[in-house]
């Protein structure tokens, strides 16, 4: 049997935990993609313009701006204008999103567990060592400063 390749094994893999993930964040009634939204708000502190986490999730400032609409509307988030830019909306978690955040960052950590399981301490660290160097050397290549190898 043929081994998979790199790409497929990446995207399946990624696949299978969000999947794992959704399963078990059923219960906020939240999207994948709110979620996602959520952690990056969270973890920012003082808050960040809305195209800050358009960048990070990388989707388009207004896909990012309907998806902030919603979650303000069922009070995840707060939006305020930047004191120094007007044209430019701050995003704040709400105590609901940080309580939330809170209460569920264990569950992440069982599904990582989950996902890591069988593996040793040393194969764990390997592995996310490799990941972190594929995301490095990628995002390298992506900006022009890979040297062509062939």
């Amino acid at each position: 049997m043929e081994t998979p390749s790199l790409g497929l094994l990446l995207h399946d893999a990624a696949r299978a935990v969000r999947k794992r993930f959704e399963a078990r964040a059923a219960v906020y009634g939240l999207t994948s993609a709110q979620w996602r939204m959520l952690v990056r708000v969270c973890k920012t502190q003082g808050g960040a313009p809305q195209s800050h986490f358009a960048d990070l999730l990388e989707i388009e400032p207004i896909s990012a701006s309907r998806l902030l609409d919603r979650m303000e509307a069922l009070g995840w988030v707060t939006r305020a204008q930047d004191p120094s830019d007007r044209r430019v909306r701050l995003v704040f978690p709400t105590p609901k999103a940080l309580d939330a955040f809170a209460t569920f960052k264990p569950v992440a950590d069982t599904v990582y567990a989950e996902a890591l399981a069988g593996m040793t301490p040393d194969q764990q660290r390997h592995l996310t060592e490799a990941l972190a160097l594929v995301i490095h050397n990628l995002a390298t290549a992506a900006s022009g400063g890979q040297k062509d190898l062939s």
